[in-house]
């Protein structure tokens, strides 16, 4: 089997004493790509040296919206330079988050538009995030066209999610499939077509639940696909196929070349 990570923070410092026996040990579980989204300016350079120096491993740039208070306005321009000089798979991680208190809705709807319209100049799909939010968010989309892209950690409704489908999105599921507990994202991984899902770990968080309370890693992404099999009551090797397929797809990883 080969599954494809969608969505893992490998370039935070959690990861820099061990960064590449993570690497080996989720190789050897099945683990074969990375997409590594960008969280802010600061670290784009470090994100970008970082998946230079391993094979498989696929940047994103973008300014997190949980980290707003760490953005400006030359940020969205150094944006813009870097696409240029290090293309990305995607733009990400973009988007709107209502739970968190302090974090301003009008400042992260003006950095949310000024990204998905770097997005769609460039052709490039995006990785959502998105918490409390998705109304807002699928109505910004339809305003703003993207050519898809992945809703990282989806939680929202089968209604919504048919309408983020009909934009280009797939749609995350890891860590919190594996909680027995959390039944309505198991209902909505059950629910959704097999075509609209990819896995991810948004390691070093959100871990599984075999592992809870320690980092999460991507070497721990067959947990993920073994709850989405259960869940599903599919086999593991369809569901790897299929969600690895999906990935590639929609973030055109194939046709990646590093510069």
């Amino acid at each position: 089997m080969e599954l494809i990570d969608s969505h893992c923070h490998l370039d935070v410092s959690d990861f820099d004493a061990d960064r590449h026996a993570v690497l080996q040990r989720a190789r050897r579980n099945g683990v074969a790509g990375f997409v590594v989204p960008g969280i802010h300016s600061a670290g784009w350079n470090t994100l970008w040296q970082v998946c230079r120096a391993e094979h498989g491993l696929y940047p994103a740039f973008g300014l997190h919206p949980v980290f707003l208070q760490q953005h400006t306005a030359a940020d969205l321009q150094a944006l813009q330079a870097l696409l240029e000089q290090h293309p990305p798979v995607a733009i990400g991680e973009i988007g709107l988050d209502y739970a968190v208190d302090g974090l301003d809705r009008a400042e992260q709807q003006t950095l949310f538009e000024a990204q998905l319209r770097i997005a769609r100049d460039a052709g490039l799909p995006v990785i959502l995030h998105v918490r409390k939010s998705h109304e807002q968010v699928l109505a910004t989309l339809q305003r703003i066209r993207v050519c898809g892209g992945i809703c990282h950690a989806f939680n929202g409704s089968l209604q919504q999610a048919s309408l983020y489908h009909d934009l280009g999105f797939r749609f995350g599921f890891g860590g919190m499939l594996t909680f027995e507990r959390s039944s309505k994202l198991r209902a909505l991984a059950k629910a959704l077509a097999a075509d609209s899902i990819v896995l991810e770990t948004d390691a070093p968080d959100m871990t599984v639940v075999q592992h809870r309370g320690e980092r999460n890693s991507p070497e721990y992404l067959p947990y993920c696909l073994a709850a989405l099999a259960g869940v599903r009551d599919e086999g593991e090797e369809e569901l790897a196929r299929i969600t690895t397929a999906n990935a590639r797809e929609v973030l055109s990883l194939d046709e990646w070349i590093a510069v």
